[in-house]
Parts: structure tokens; sequence; C-alpha cells
């Protein structure tokens, strides 16, 4: 059995929505368990800043599927829930970015594990460290000033199944 952690965000429409869909989407498949999931924060946008801020968590789970055959689910799910690439780090619907597979390094043209951007982002660290005791997650994450960083907590989540019956 493997050990990922996701992020996951979105900044169009009903936001809170589309990460409740994309977790209950990997709920719902068999072959991922969803064993915890972040709180949510609002965060201002990085790279493109000419768009509405996000909504981000980070979720844990246990799977059977591969590195690759995980991404391939991922971008399923946000196909599913009307995912455009139009612009490089633009709005979207909901994106799904698998961050760490077990203690696994990963290079392929198609995915890279931990995920390259991932000690750079205090919107991925702080919520990751939240699920994921790492000592290095939690260390990079607590070196961020949410406040100048532009994270704010937005809503507490206490596990899954009540993210996903929790109203926005």
């Amino acid at each position: 059995m493997n050990r990922a952690f996701l992020s996951i965000g979105s900044n169009i429409g009903d936001r809170f929505a589309f990460l409740q869909e994309a977790v209950r989407a990997l709920m719902e498949a068999s072959s991922v368990t969803v064993d915890s999931v972040s709180s949510v924060y609002e965060t201002d946008p990085v790279g493109y800043t000419d768009q509405a801020a996000f909504l981000n968590i980070a979720v844990g789970v246990t799977t059977h599927l591969t590195p690759h055959e995980l991404l391939e689910m991922c971008q399923q799910v946000e196909e599913q829930l009307g995912r455009k690439r139009v612009i490089r780090w633009g709005p979207r619907t909901v994106d799904l970015d698998i961050l760490v597979y077990n203690e696994e390094n990963i290079e392929s043209d198609v995915l890279q594990i931990p995920h390259p951007r991932m000690k750079e982002r205090a919107f991925v660290l702080i919520p990751l460290a939240s699920i994921y005791p790492h000592e290095e997650i939690t260390q990079l994450a607590a070196q961020f000033d949410s406040e100048k960083e532009g994270i704010r907590l937005w809503k507490t989540v206490d596990g899954a199944d009540a993210f996903v019956h929790t109203e926005s």
C-alpha cells in the first residue's frame, strides 16, 4: 500500500463545492482511500496574480495505484469538474497535484515527486504540514508568515467525511 499527499485548489465558481467534489471523487474511487483532509485556506494567487483568491487543502490518501496511475486519476477528476488549461497558473475550477508519494523521488516527462515547487509555496506547505507530520515539511511551513504570504484559515475541517458533508 502506498501513501500519498495531494494539494487541491480552486478559484472559480463555488470554490468550496469544487474542493468537496474532488475529495468525494477520490473517496468514491475503489483504488484510493482518503485518510485525511486539512483545514481549508484561502490564498492569494501566485504566478498569474490577476485572478480571484484560491481555496486550498491538502489530502492524504493510501492507494494501490502507481504514481503515474494516481496522476491519471487526478487529471480525470480535474476533467470531470471542468478544468480548462488556458493560462499557466491561471484560474481553474479545480487543480489536483501529487506532492508526496511514499518517500520516493520520481522524475519523468509528466511527473515530478516531490512536487518541484512545493517547498516554495506556503499555500501548499501550511495545509500539508497539518496532516503530514514530516519534520522537513513542518520546518519549511513554519518559516512562512501566513499573513505576509496571503494565506488565511477559511474553514476548520475535522476529517474527510465531515469535509464532504460541510456546507460552505
